[in-house]
């Protein structure tokens, strides 16, 4: 059953192509429930086949994100954070995921938009209280790129790393992997806290 799913996943993104990478990147990085976990690894699977291109696939992957992000940051501003709380829930929103992202900004201050992008449901949210504080656009979109980018680098190399070695697509590895991958995510968030940190000191 995984293996057919790995299969058609595998299939599906490389008709898919370019176009569907910015697209369910973008979707991934706004309010719908798309994982990027299952869009970036098998472009990166397929970057190591020769039929895809690993920086323009990359490239794809971070500026779908933005778009998506720039989505979430515009539609806080437009809406309000009343309407968000009241009807967020119809749109897979809940009070306290949205509690949770704003906590994150407020401990962490802009550079949340670039930490935010490495954790589990924060990646996908912390561009509304971003929006809600009318956090400068330029800054927004830089950190918004340069934490998609590290994301994105991540997920798609385990694609390539399994591309080059066929031997180790087994569900176990898969997620031996990705749990390596995860843990690296750690230092690297750690690291950008500490440069926050001394830079606001």
């Amino acid at each position: 059953m995984l293996e057919r799913f790995i299969e058609w996943l595998l299939h599906t993104l490389l008709d898919l192509g370019y176009p569907g990478i910015i697209a369910l990147m973008a979707m991934e990085s706004s309010i719908l429930p798309v994982p990027s976990e299952l869009v970036m690894p098998p472009v990166g699977y397929w970057a190591a086949k020769g039929q895809m291109s690993f920086p323009l696939a990359l490239l794809c992957g971070v500026v779908g994100s933005v778009i998506g992000a720039l989505a979430n940051y515009y539609g806080a501003q437009l809406i309000g954070r009343p309407l968000i709380q009241r009807y967020g829930r119809y749109v897979l929103l809940t009070e306290k995921n949205l509690l949770r992202s704003e906590r994150f900004f407020a401990q962490h201050g802009e550079i949340s938009t670039l930490i935010g992008r490495l954790f589990p449901v924060i990646r996908h949210l912390i561009s509304i209280p971003a929006g809600l504080h009318r956090m400068p656009l330029p800054k927004f979109i830089a950190y918004t790129a340069a934490g998609a980018a590290v994301w994105c680098a991540i997920l798609t190399w385990i694609g390539y790393f399994l591309g080059q070695h066929e031997g180790v697509l087994q569900s176990e590895e898969i997620h031996r992997y990705a749990t390596w991958a995860l843990l690296a995510l750690i230092p690297l968030s750690l690291v950008a806290i500490l440069i926050y940190v001394r830079r606001r000191k």
